[in-house]
């Protein structure tokens, strides 16, 4: 939350040239609050894993967020049970009516697939359609990121012969940025995919802006200049253990995979891995909140208002 000084306090400028967030008297007394309507909808099998992971990146603010979990489909899942979905989520087509400040859309377990042969292929393109509309800003995760990268700028993900696994260093790109505000020059961030967009893909759509990247791990956070779309090719939410166990569940595939890198202890799979993430992950959904939805967010959040604070979305 930003420090309310008073409008003609010299530090106001040279804390506003440093990106420290402040606040004038002025402009704090017109604003209004409430609680931040978040909905997650979640792609991941293991969906109450990935739901503490999540909510515990979203804690970690002073603001008041009522949560809202959504799957695309009623399918039973094999790896949450049936009671768990029926009293904890609701359905995209019995929420589509109403409106969000912010959205969060997982990654799936989908790498290895043709966009075509999701089976709710259809169903997720509609979703992305509707957030335009109906959300404040989204932040799509890893496969769900690539996902909406292909549908709304038409960049196609490469795949890797082998998988990037492991926990890499991290640059930011613009000191100016709120979304990258308070970290690091140089941070950490595991990753654990096979798909890839080239930098040079990024940088062909003007409405984006890459704000981190990694010179082994390549882009990391890219951001639509409107705010509306935030772009995470990483898992800063990740548990310490998460690579360790995605590793022994990959090796009773492929015996030959390899260990994920600067993720063990001497790079030895027997000592336990410690996370060196976690700071950066709960600041990035942190700005998230506050200066891509809660600093621009209508008052009122209807459909209306939110077009008017992204005047630049198409509308039908």
């Amino acid at each position: 939350m930003p420090i309310k000084i008073p409008d003609q306090l010299p530090a106001l400028s040279v804390l506003d040239k440093e990106n420290i967030f402040v606040m004038s008297e002025h402009r704090a007394a017109n604003q209004e609050i409430r609680p931040m309507e978040v909905a997650i909808l979640n792609l991941m099998p293991n969906k109450i894993e990935t739901e503490v992971q999540i909510l515990r990146m979203l804690a970690n603010t002073p603001l008041q967020i009522n949560v809202e979990f959504v799957r695309i489909h009623a399918n039973e899942s094999k790896n949450t049970p049936q009671e768990h979905l029926d009293a904890f989520y609701r359905l995209f087509d019995d929420i589509k009516e109403k409106q969000y400040d912010g959205l969060i859309i997982t990654g799936a377990p989908l790498a290895m697939l043709d966009y075509d042969q999701v089976t709710f292929w259809d169903k997720i393109c509609e979703v992305f359609d509707w957030a335009e509309k109906n959300v404040t800003s989204t932040m799509f995760s890893c496969w769900g990121a690539h996902a909406a990268l292909y549908h709304h700028y038409g960049l196609n993900r490469h795949l890797r012969k082998e998988k990037l696994s492991g926990v890499f260093k991290h640059i930011t790109t613009d000191a100016k940025e709120q979304l990258t505000r308070g970290f690091d020059e140089c941070f950490n961030v595991p990753h654990s995919r096979y798909g890839y967009i080239d930098k040079a893909d990024y940088l062909s759509v003007p409405e984006l802006n890459i704000l981190a990247e990694s010179e082994q791990a390549g882009v990391y956070l890219v951001a639509s200049k409107n705010k509306q779309q935030v772009y995470l090719i990483g898992h800063p939410e990740y548990d310490a253990s998460t690579l360790h166990e995605e590793f022994l569940r990959d090796l009773k595939i492929n015996k030959d995979v390899k260990i994920p890198e600067n993720y063990y202890i001497d790079n030895k799979v027997e000592n336990s891995p410690k996370s060196s993430w976690r700071s950066h992950g709960s600041l990035l959904f942190t700005n998230w909140l506050n200066y891509y939805v809660y600093q621009i967010t209508p008052y009122k959040l209807d459909a209306e208002n939110i077009q008017a604070v992204h005047p630049d979305v198409l509308k039908e």
